[in-house]
């Protein structure tokens, strides 16, 4: 498993990388109040980061803490069960 994310890994950073040669023209976003002088790869991989960050936020706020907090209600609200032990025979077999 550790090879597969390291390869992943890898692609991504490449890709990021080819991303970043391709696009190098100079860019400004003017954001009212100021301006950013930058590349367009590096705005394109910028915007590509947040928009994943905030798709995880999004999966760990409407999805992930609700089931997380409903589990814990279930477990506290079912009574401890004893292991079941199979009742030992004298059969042996013959």
């Amino acid at each position: 498993m550790n090879v597969a994310r390291l390869l992943i890994l890898l692609a991504v950073l490449v890709a990021g990388l080819v991303i970043g040669a391709l696009n190098s023209q100079a860019m400004t976003l003017n954001l009212g109040f100021t301006a950013i002088h930058s590349s367009t790869g590096l705005a394109i991989i910028v915007a590509l980061l947040s928009g994943a960050l905030v798709g995880a936020g999004l999966v760990l706020v409407g999805l992930v803490i609700p089931l997380y907090s409903r589990l814990r209600k279930a477990q506290k609200t079912v009574p401890a069960v004893a292991p079941v032990v199979p009742p030992s025979s004298t059969f042996d077999g013959r």
